[in-house]
């Protein structure tokens, strides 16, 4: 039966007439049992031909994309246990935010209109050595998923501490993560050295190594909060574990200089002299990048992570994404944290970097909504490392799948998808979500969280914050 699937969807996705075969597929009685269906919308599969299916149906099975078309063929050829219409409405991929750290939405506003540095060591730190224990990052954690489901955003990377209770919230609300523990050289609330967090980091990547949802992952901060032995040793773990390593790079130019006057190269020069880089890193920010940086980047196979409206608050700078793109790296979007941000809107990141790069290049046709669109879900999933499983909708993948409403006022004439998505869509035109299969979201009703228990929890955590800053 596995491979009579495979024979169908196959020819289904390159167009051969089912009335061709010998075998009558059109009877209802060879049609193929599967777990759900979505029929009717338009699907936007985002796969190397950028095809628009108009009424089109999805066959999910096993958590798996195995049947795709047209609505007539795939009816006919599949029997679903659940069927959801989607009818009037747009079928996409699932949104990938590549880079966040999901508990700190629980510092959202806390401190605004200020430099990184500044930023980071009068407010941020303080507050999280004050307040951050596993506790608050189950509870952050699961804030940040809701708004995330709500969003449309089907797969994230983070980088935080207690990344193991990060794991498992993600992995109970169903959700697909790239979950990396902060490694730094200072003490933090979950490991006091360096050498600690790398333990725990061994003990939670082994843990968590094959799981359908969870890719685990080191994340040391950045080049400037490690020693280069540290670094290295994060690279040996990455290549015996063969694991990811999410990092913080080139984020700021005081970053840039002050790397470069302590070892005399620039922050991914340094980071490639020392074999750190490698096709599982996922470099976040990526800010002030030279050209040849970016050949190192494309030479390693490195990932990253564009966070235009996080570096647009903090100054720290426009990155090179054009040029990146042009030499065909692997970018994604990414929202970064809440408490820098101030949400994990992907809509409004897409948006904002799309007219973010016409701005700083003086050239309207830089960055076309086609291309953001594309960065915020298969090149996403190329940033991660992960575009065979997810990223678009291709018979084989994973079902991550987003309905979106398509008939709001703000979407009203749409004469061209893709800037519709990318310049009308907002979070609260996302109908339904699912993630490897499961709905998480039906008709804007969350199914795999608790979103009045979890405002409830945030605004005691408010609470708490404020009291800790006052004392």
């Amino acid at each position: 039966m596995d491979k009579l699937k495979s024979f169908f969807s196959i020819l289904l996705l390159i167009s051969i007439p089912i009335s061709s075969l010998a075998v009558a597929a059109s009877e209802k009685s060879r049609a193929v049992d599967v777990d759900l269906l979505i029929v009717g919308g338009t699907i936007v599969l985002m796969d190397a031909e950028r095809r628009i299916i108009e009424n089109g149906a999805i066959a999910i099975d096993d958590g798996k994309i195995f049947m795709l078309g047209s609505r007539r063929i795939v009816e006919r050829n599949s029997r679903a246990k659940r069927v959801i219409n989607a009818t009037g409405k747009v079928i996409t991929p699932g949104l990938i935010n590549t880079h966040t750290h999901i508990p700190m939405v629980l510092f959202r506003g806390i401190s605004d209109d200020l430099d990184l540095n500044d930023w980071l060591t009068k407010y941020i730190f303080p507050a999280e050595a004050k307040n951050v224990n596993e506790q608050f990052v189950r509870a952050g954690t699961r804030l940040g998923l809701a708004e995330m489901i709500r969003g449309g955003t089907t797969t994230y990377c983070d980088m935080y501490y207690f990344e193991d209770a990060i794991a498992d919230e993600t992995k109970k609300a169903g959700v697909r993560g790239v979950l990396g523990e902060t490694i730094i050289k200072f003490p933090v609330s979950d490991n006091k050295t360096p050498e600690a967090a790398l333990d725990y980091t061994e003990r939670f990547i082994k843990k968590w190594k094959g799981d359908p949802l969870i890719v685990p992952a080191a994340a040391p901060h950045a080049p400037y909060t490690l020693e280069t032995s540290t670094l290295r040793s994060i690279r040996q773990q990455s290549d015996r574990l063969d694991s990811a390593v999410v990092i913080h790079v080139a984020e700021t130019k005081k970053e840039r200089d002050d790397i470069q006057a302590q070892y005399g190269k620039t922050p991914v020069e340094y980071l490639d002299s020392i074999g750190f880089l490698s096709n599982r890193t996922i470099a976040a920010h990526s800010v002030w990048l030279t050209p040849n940086e970016i050949d190192i980047y494309k030479l390693r196979g490195v990932g990253s992570a564009h966070c235009p409206q996080s570096n647009m608050k903090l100054a720290s700078g426009v990155a090179p994404i054009p040029a990146m793109l042009a030499k065909n790296i692997a970018v994604g979007i990414g929202t970064d944290g809440a408490a820098s941000n101030n949400d994990l809107n992907m809509w409004e990141e897409m948006d904002t970097a799309a007219k973010l790069h016409k701005l700083t290049s003086n050239d309207p046709k830089t960055l076309p909504a086609e291309q953001a669109f594309e960065m915020a879900t298969i090149g996403g999933a190329r940033a991660l490392h992960l575009d065979n499983i997810t990223g678009s909708l291709e018979v084989g993948k994973r079902a991550d799948i987003v309905i979106l409403d398509f008939d709001s006022l703000n979407q009203t004439p749409s004469f061209n998808i893709y800037s519709s998505l990318v310049y009308s869509t907002k979070a609260n035109d996302v109908r339904t979500v699912i993630i490897n299969g499961r709905v998480v979201m039906l008709d804007r009703r969350l199914l795999t969280l608790n979103e009045s228990v979890i405002k409830r929890n945030a605004n005691a955590y408010r609470k708490k914050i404020i009291d800790s800053l006052n004392k």
